[in-house]
């Protein structure tokens, strides 16, 4: 995949996110057999286990107040970008969280992707 390709993927992924159509971009963008992992958390295998993941992680959002990708750079068929993302909990609790994503992609999609971010636990 060319780096033009990857680019307009990668900026295809990040506006089905700001729309908050989640489930939508996993089934758009990431490949059958994908591993997604959190920090040094195990990883999940599988897009069926990872949207299930996503979809337990979304039923705790409320509203979607925001996604802002404010750095991202390719290389040869992998992509990072550093985000904040902003939403109002079903608590009522608004949160704020940064996370840097990794992924590397085979045939327009993601195979492995892993998230970087701070959990708050000290």
């Amino acid at each position: 995949m060319s780096m033009g390709n990857l680019a307009q993927r990668l900026q295809d992924l990040h506006n089905h996110i700001r729309q908050g159509k989640v489930i939508e971009a996993m089934n758009e963008f990431y490949d059958n057999d994908t591993v997604m992992q959190d920090n040094a958390n195990p990883p999940t295998k599988g897009l069926a286990a990872n949207i299930e993941r996503e979809r337990q992680f979304l039923s705790g959002v409320k509203e979607w107040k925001g996604f802002n990708v404010t750095a991202s750079g390719i290389g040869d068929n992998t992509t990072f970008y550093e985000a904040v993302m902003d939403f109002i909990a079903t608590n009522g609790q608004p949160v704020h969280m940064e996370q840097v994503s990794v992924a590397r992609w085979k045939n327009g999609k993601i195979v492995h992707e892993r998230f970087y971010y701070d959990t708050g636990k000290k």
